[in-house]
């Protein structure tokens, strides 16, 4: 098949990593892919150097942007419009919410009297939330809905995802199919030479408990909620670790300084390359991620298949994945909890080993990027009507 992927931007993140992973599964099984992106502006790192050297075709569009501005989405619209019609594709496969508006009503409008390229959009996070504008959220279910409309299948990265996004009048439950995000397990599962290295950077002994957050460093990733608890931890040797770069370095850097209890014992590593991702999953004792909005956090899985548990605001498709066995899931916002489970499981590493174990054979059952591939395919397969080939081995 003839499959182009849309995405908005390429920079580090759970839903770029996924695109990328399925582009290189899907030319690995002989089709033909093309990619098309914005730029990868933005503080976070960026992907686009991983998918220049990948063996499929990559398309930037400089007029496709994260914000919403009527003029460059106009021109990103138009020249979607003409590249995919020049692609001539039997699949569009797009991914967040910008590129799948734009994409999907481009893709339509291409079909004319023929019933291709068939239409899939991947929800790895919705763009309405309870934290976002009345006007923005309308704005967006109006969109979204209208998008569903076009599309011949959804994929939701959470059943969670299905469910918010049906009880807004989002699609069809036929649409819907869940899918999770697959990784290359076997980086996570092994320990890497460099995690004893990456502790050591950090000033830690041997006696230290590090607990750690991957994520960007925005507005809702929630790192003010675990500056509020390790504040109030007065064991010294429970150190925290923020994995990442963003918009709001400056200001928890300013509430580090301000604090006496949270000076020497809160590292800020900066932005990482996924490469080193396996390595600062092992380095850590615990892994925490307390964002108030994702759909699935990638970090989640990472740390299970590293054999660490995992601390998690109980949202979106968090309680998916994180449970009583493999780790602990809070009340958005509860830092008391927060605390407690911190001090919990820093003070008991029989109860992390067991918690780690389990959640690390889970996770390599479920996140395993060639089994989610399969399932793309296959999907692809159904709406086109294609026979199943042979599975990834």
């Amino acid at each position: 098949m003839k499959i182009v992927h849309v995405i908005t931007r390429l920079i580090l993140g759970g839903a770029q990593e996924n695109t990328l992973l399925t582009c290189e599964g899907l030319r690995e099984r002989g089709h033909e892919v093309t990619l098309i992106t914005g730029p990868a502006l933005g503080p976070e790192g960026e992907l686009l150097t991983r998918a220049r050297s990948g063996d499929y075709e990559l398309i930037v569009i400089n007029s496709l942007r994260r914000a919403i501005d009527p003029l460059l989405d106009a021109v990103a619209y138009r020249a979607l419009v003409r590249r995919l019609g020049d692609l001539k594709a039997d699949i569009v496969h797009t991914h967040s919410s910008k590129a799948g508006i734009l994409a999907r009503r481009a893709a339509a409008k291409l079909r004319g009297d023929s019933d291709l390229p068939k239409i899939i959009h991947t929800i790895h996070g919705l763009p309405f939330h309870p934290y976002g504008s009345w006007l923005a959220n309308r704005l967006y279910i109006a969109l979204e809905r209208r998008a569903a409309a076009r599309s011949d299948a959804i994929i939701s990265v959470a059943d969670a995802m299905t469910r918010q996004a049906l009880a807004a009048g989002v699609g069809r439950a036929e649409q819907y199919t869940t899918i999770y995000s697959g990784m290359e397990v076997s980086a996570f599962i092994d320990r890497p030479a460099d995690a004893d290295e990456f502790r050591r950077s950090l000033g830690l002994t041997d006696g230290d408990v590090l607990v750690t957050q991957v994520s960007r460093l925005a507005e809702l990733k929630g790192h003010e909620f675990i500056l509020t608890a390790a504040e109030r931890i007065a064991d010294r040797r429970i150190h925290f670790c923020f994995v990442g770069d963003g918009r709001r370095r400056n200001a928890i850097e300013r509430a580090i300084r301000a604090s006496a209890g949270l000076t020497g014992r809160v590292h800020l590593t900066g932005l990482l390359g996924p490469e080193k991702i396996p390595a600062v999953m092992h380095a850590a004792d615990i892994v925490v991620h307390c964002s108030l909005r994702e759909g699935l956090a990638r970090a989640l899985p990472q740390a299970m298949l590293a054999g660490k548990p995992v601390i998690s605001f109980d949202i979106d498709g968090a309680s998916e994945v994180v449970d009583a066995d493999t780790g602990v899931l809070l009340k958005p916002g509860d830092t008391t909890g927060l605390k407690a489970a911190v001090e919990t499981l820093a003070t008991s590493p029989e109860l992390r080993a067991r918690l780690g174990e389990e959640a690390q054979h889970r996770a390599a059952e479920k996140f395993d990027h060639r089994i989610m591939v399969n399932q793309i395919e296959t999907l692809y397969n159904t709406v086109s009507q294609v026979p199943p080939d042979k599975p990834l081995a």
